[in-house]
């Protein structure tokens, strides 16, 4: 496995790389500390790249632009310090494929990669609780008494759906059939760790607090579609 690491702080990259070796035995890392060396070293052999917002030569995110031009296959995710919503959204509309804030585990961020390279996409759980109150991205609050007199209907299904990655929709449907997280995991041949960060957005999305919350909500949404 081949993963480029851009940032300009060393201490960064030492760490990112140290975390990342635990994906397996063998990996090659390239590194670049400024935007110039991030577009000589890129390459399409590239499995994954992480790469910094704010670094030498950046223009916003003109740099994300340039190397999702070059190397359109290669999965990008954004490491960056920021925690600003609003530039959450616009890298992943960019088509990366998930932003980590540099203020989340290293956990958090290894489960978060693992995500990247089975085919998903993460989503800052930060991002889906920036929405209004109430309504996260068109679905009612569902925290307080029985989620089917929320007013669902299929409409917010279909708003669920935009908000949640495929993957993510899956783990709702087993967390639905009241499958616990090691069989989750098993059944789509991904990590506890992982699923629980699936959760963790799903919960956000239906606005709810625990497992039981998401199962109702989920039914009813299920349901009203069906009627």
């Amino acid at each position: 496995m081949k993963i480029l690491i851009a940032d300009d702080h060393r201490l960064v990259i030492e760490a990112v790389k140290a975390k990342l070796s635990e994906l397996e035995p063998g990996i090659e890392f390239v590194l670049a500390m400024s935007v110039d060396e991030l577009l000589a070293h890129a390459t399409d052999e590239l499995d994954l790249a992480l790469i910094d917002l704010n670094m030498p030569g950046a223009d916003g995110q003109a740099h994300i632009d340039e190397i999702r031009r070059r190397h359109p296959a290669v999965p990008v995710i954004v490491l960056s310090g920021y925690e600003d919503p609003a530039i959450m959204r616009s890298a992943l509309e960019r088509g990366v494929l998930g932003f980590i804030p540099k203020a989340y585990s290293p956990e958090v961020m290894l489960s978060a990669v693992r995500l990247v390279l089975a085919g998903g996409v993460y989503v800052p759980p930060m991002m889906l609780t920036a929405l209004p109150p109430g309504i996260v991205a068109g679905v009612p609050s569902m925290q307080n008494g029985d989620a089917r007199s929320a007013g669902a209907s299929s409409a917010t299904l279909e708003h669920l759906r935009s908000v949640l990655t495929e993957r993510q929709v899956e783990v709702l449907q087993l967390l639905s059939q009241g499958k616990p997280n090691k069989l989750i995991g098993r059944s789509l041949g991904i990590s506890e760790g992982t699923v629980k960060i699936h959760l963790a957005a799903i919960f956000r999305a239906l606005n709810v607090r625990n497992r039981t919350e998401a199962v109702v909500a989920a039914q009813a949404l299920t349901e009203a579609q069906q009627a």
